[in-house]
């Protein structure tokens, strides 16, 4: 028998949502590096320069990004472990997460970096996709049956 065969029985059913999740995540990353390159293109800010000392424009920009991928590793492991147990409440939080990326990129491409709450909904998704995670880890180790 296949090796992958035998991740199907193993893995949840509705599992590939999850997985397209995680995806999408990195879609939206994508996007962000786009549009931070976009902007130092338009604003003359030259690589390897981080953070421009005069534009905020760009640094909001480029902050956005950045705050993406800070939390990127975290979303993900909560989202595919959480998503073994809970596969499909795992993605659909997972897809609200992503909707609160938006909008906080969204929020600090104004320049104006208090708008970048905008996206604040995104902390409830994280907070229930630990949730699962933490729910997966008793179960698995026979704290709860």
């Amino acid at each position: 028998m296949a090796v992958h065969s035998k991740l199907y029985e193993i893995l949840p059913e509705h599992y590939g949502y999850v997985i397209f999740t995680g995806v999408g995540s990195t879609f939206v990353n994508m996007w962000m590096a786009m549009n931070v390159s976009r902007a130092r293109k338009r604003l003359s800010v030259e690589y390897p320069t981080m953070y421009s000392p005069d534009n905020k424009e760009f640094n909001c920009i480029q902050r956005a990004h950045q705050h993406s991928l800070e939390g990127h590793p975290t979303f993900l492991m909560f989202l595919f472990i959480g998503g073994l147990q809970y596969p499909k409440i795992s993605a659909a939080v997972g897809h609200i997460y992503i909707l609160s990326k938006i909008a906080f990129a969204l929020g600090y491409y104004t320049g104006e970096p208090a708008k970048r709450k905008w996206g604040a909904f995104g902390h409830f998704a994280l907070i229930a996709l630990m949730g699962n995670t933490l729910s997966f880890a008793t179960h698995q180790l026979g704290w709860f049956k």
